[in-house]
């Protein structure tokens, strides 16, 4: 007998995230044999610092198998305070500090704990597809803000203030973005909280997993720097991107006092606690020695600005100077070629593997995400291919 099963209508709401999908494209193509140039996961192609290796593996053999606290263990969060306060020169809480199994969870839980039928949610568009992903799979409405290119992809706090309704629950906001590499800077950041004082009724979450990863000199401004916002700030973080941890599903929150506890709740009903050696291995990563950070970064700029120059070089492309990140979002409407048609065709044509603008929203059509946590010598030859395809059917 065929089962019949019938899913809950939520399922049909939740969307998924494309760099994997075309991750899986890519693999099925190169295990074929084609040669196959990955420019679209955002993971950094270096291996995680050897010191948080070996902490793990510490905290192995010495015999840390067991369950921990569903809010991480007391020595990891009291890291990611002093690791804050040494960056940003700002006071947290370690109760208010709820580790989790990557940076999605805390995005997960701050979406489900506001998003309800009838509310509606602000994030940035083109923004991280799970945004609206998970928005939609709550019942909110998800209400887009849209990032300009003529403003370098910067979050803009009249547009988002604008756009708040008696509905709003809570606002998006992502500096350095993905996909863009937009960087906000503080005086947008400044507007934003100033104009929030109108609405107390709306929290936000700030996603800053990029927060390290900035080029020209410029610096961070966290969300926690705002006093006047603290009772109502969710910080997303994590390890996966600065550290190269991706693979070891490992980040935080912070959240106000009034809110740690039901993201705990939300933890112990879902995953009970994060694996206990990756905790130990976090703390050696935010208190051991940052040079493997600093070298990652040299790479990342390196790469960046030879695919800014590059970019700007092939038929019917422009791209803005990515600020932050690893990723750059070339405007490719002047090819005449749809984002997506364009992703599918360098994949199956040429071998290269980027992301369509409209994966990451309504305002990416016109756009690719150009993930340069590769090798030069293949982001080298990827933009060699792709201006070999777009010299034969760019008019």
């Amino acid at each position: 007998m065929t089962a019949k099963l019938q899913l809950a209508q939520s399922m049909k709401r939740l969307g998924t995230e494309s760099a994997f999908e075309v991750l899986a494209r890519a693999q099925a193509l190169a295990a074929q044999g084609k040669s196959i140039i990955s420019l679209s996961i955002g993971q950094p192609d270096f291996p995680t610092p050897a010191h948080i290796v070996e902490a793990a593996v510490k905290a192995l053999r010495d015999g840390h198998h067991g369950y921990t606290p569903a809010n991480g263990i007391l020595p990891l969060r009291q890291a990611v305070v002093k690791n804050l306060a040494k960056r940003f020169s700002v006071e947290v809480d370690p109760d208010n500090v709820v580790a989790v199994p990557g940076g999605k969870v805390t995005m997960f839980y701050a979406i489900l704990m506001f998003g309800e039928p009838g509310a509606e949610i602000l994030y940035p568009d083109p923004g991280f597809p799970i945004y609206r992903s998970v928005i939609e799979y709550s019942g909110a409405t998800p209400v887009p803000v849209p990032l300009r290119e003529d403003e370098g992809f910067a979050f803009s706090a009249d547009t988002a203030l604008s756009l708040i309704t008696p509905r709003t629950r809570i606002i998006i906001v992502n500096t350095p973005a993905n996909p863009t590499g937009g960087v906000t800077p503080k005086k947008e950041l400044d507007r934003l909280v100033a104009g929030l004082e109108k609405h107390p009724h709306v929290a936000i979450m700030s996603d800053e997993i990029y927060s390290e990863m900035l080029y020209d000199g410029r610096e961070h401004t966290t969300l926690l720097s705002y006093p006047e916002i603290r009772d109502r700030l969710i910080l997303l973080d994590g390890w996966s991107k600065t550290y190269a941890m991706t693979g070891w599903r490992l980040g935080y929150g912070v959240w106000p006092a009034g809110l740690a506890e039901h993201a705990t709740r939300l933890a112990i009903n879902s995953n009970s606690c994060v694996n206990a050696a990756t905790q130990w291995a976090g703390i050696a990563a935010l208190e051991g020695p940052q040079d493997a950070v600093a070298m990652m970064m040299k790479a990342f700029d390196e790469r960046r600005r030879y695919v800014h120059q590059a970019l700007n070089g092939l038929p019917g492309v422009s791209c803005v100077n990515p600020a932050g990140a690893f990723y750059a979002f070339p405007n490719i409407s002047k090819t005449g070629i749809k984002s997506k048609a364009l992703e599918t065709a360098l994949l199956d044509e040429v071998g290269v593997a980027t992301i369509s603008g409209t994966s990451f929203g309504v305002h990416g059509e016109g756009y690719l995400r150009i993930s340069y946590a590769n090798s030069l010598e293949n982001i080298r030859a990827a933009i060699e291919r792709i201006g070999g395809y777009l010299e034969k059917h760019v008019k």
